[in-house]
């Protein structure tokens, strides 16, 4: 079956609505009280008219109203009008039955206005060419045109005297005009209806192109939307990872050597009057200190500048010895190194070795500041080939802490943020006399082994 024949189905077969029901009602009570107002005014008027109410051999040419033909002829319009009711859910069998019912009129009574029974089957051609498609309705139209070139041909024979002039004169006279009622009641409609059908769906069509149209420019607008929300997304993210790096780097900056300061001028203040020579030398360290934390900004200003060079350091685990060494000025330090049979820190990216040394200068600062006078203790174990243990370990505090914030927390989500940024273990908690540990392990990167092939097993065969 075509695929243009599903709409015929589903309009034949689908429950029609309330709205629909009255429609329907008021086109065949619409199409009735047309052709029973023609039927009761064309005999008054016929009268009127004094070339043919009188004509010779002819008699009246409409029928009476009450008569037998006349009432004839309103039942069958009255019937034809009432199957239209139907034309929605069987609009083929209803278009025949309208069609057919004129020829059953001429088999019982001839009128001169037969020719109103065509007017219920225009209205019949329209319904059923606004429902069906035309390739499954050309039979039915043709049947159609059949019955009314039957039924007019037959009625108007016998009217009008046709045959009196000879068989095939009045045959060819009522051929002639039944083709010309069926033309014009179904073959004209029939073209109009297709017409007005045809254009509908151009305009629906046009109408759904354009809706499609303005549905992909919405899709357009709404996917460069969500573009520009994710790339800002993006660029929010990249500003926080900036902002927390640089907030990392300024936490280390300030409380390595901001707390050095401070402590060493606690020491300078009870020094001076007492000692001088050791308050001279804490001084030399406070200005140290100083300078250490204006190259540390300037460095880390020319690295956030574009148009200033910028000079970068990049510590290393070697560079853990001089921490401690400075950090002695402030603080007992004790510093353990235990080798491996390697280079030490072997196979430890430069990224992580940075996170080692900021780690050990982190746990330093917080042991000068948290812990003034406790034992501290910096272990360097390399010893394991697969990973680079750093531990800070301190004992109970001896003194009150100095210079300690209330909020604090910043320094110990510094060493779990760099620990997280390269993967490393970070440890970090109280230790059992009291005191306070920092340890963190840190994988060693796989290298390709250069000698593979020659310690490689053979493979028999």
């Amino acid at each position: 079956m075509a695929p243009a024949d599903a709409p015929d189905r589903r309009d034949a077969r689908a429950m029609p609505t309330i709205r629909e029901r009255r429609t329907d009602l008021l086109v065949a009570a619409g199409t009735a009280v047309i052709a029973l107002g023609l039927l009761l005014g064309l005999p008054p008027l016929d009268a009127l008219d004094s070339d043919t109410a009188g004509a010779a051999g002819t008699g009246p040419a409409f029928p009476a109203v009450g008569g037998r033909a006349w009432t004839l002829l309103a039942v069958t319009l009255l019937v034809q009008s009432a199957l239209l009711l139907g034309a929605r859910r069987a609009p083929r069998p209803v278009l025949l039955a309208v069609g057919a019912l004129p020829i059953l009129l001429a088999l019982v009574s001839t009128s001169t206005a037969f020719g109103l029974t065509a007017l219920p089957v225009v209205v019949a051609v329209v319904l059923a060419a606004l429902r069906v498609p035309l390739p499954r309705l050309w039979p039915t139209v043709a049947g159609s045109a059949v019955l009314v070139a039957v039924g007019t041909g037959t009625t108007w024979a016998v009217t009008s005297g046709a045959m009196r002039s000879g068989v095939l004169v009045g045959l060819g006279a009522s051929v002639g005009q039944g083709v010309l009622q069926a033309v014009g009641a179904v073959g004209l409609p029939l073209v109009v209806t297709l017409i007005v059908r045809s254009r509908r769906e151009l305009r629906a069509a046009r109408r759904a192109e354009s809706d499609a149209r303005t549905a992909a420019a919405d899709a357009r607008s709404a996917e460069a939307a969500a573009l520009a929300r994710e790339q800002d997304a993006r660029v929010e993210a990249a500003v926080s990872r900036e902002r927390a790096a640089m907030a990392r780097e300024l936490h280390d900056i300030a409380a390595h050597h901001l707390s050095g300061i401070a402590l060493m001028s606690a020491v300078v203040d009870r020094q001076i009057d007492t000692d001088p020579d050791s308050a001279h030398e804490g001084v030399r360290q406070v200005r140290e200190q100083s300078t250490a934390v204006l190259e540390d900004l300037r460095r880390l200003v020319g690295l956030l500048r574009d148009d200033a060079p910028a000079e970068t350091a990049v510590e290393t685990v070697a560079g853990i010895v001089d921490l401690v060494e400075h950090a002695r000025n402030r603080t007992a330090v004790a510093l353990t190194v235990q080798p491996g049979d390697h280079p030490l820190a072997d196979g430890i990216g430069p990224l992580t070795q940075l996170v080692a040394y900021r780690t050990v200068q982190e746990a330093l600062a917080n042991v000068a500041l948290h812990a003034a006078g406790a034992p501290c203790t910096v272990t360097v174990d390399d010893r394991d080939p697969d990973h680079l243990t750093v531990r800070v370990e301190n004992g109970a505090p001896a003194a009150p802490s100095v210079g300690s914030s209330p909020a604090g927390g910043n320094g110990l989500r510094g060493m779990r943020e760099r620990a997280e940024l390269v993967g490393a273990r970070l440890q970090v908690g109280p230790s059992a006399d009291g005191g306070w540990t920092v340890q963190l392990e840190a994988a060693r990167e796989a290298r390709p082994d250069a000698d593979t092939s020659a310690r490689a097993p053979e493979v028999a065969g």
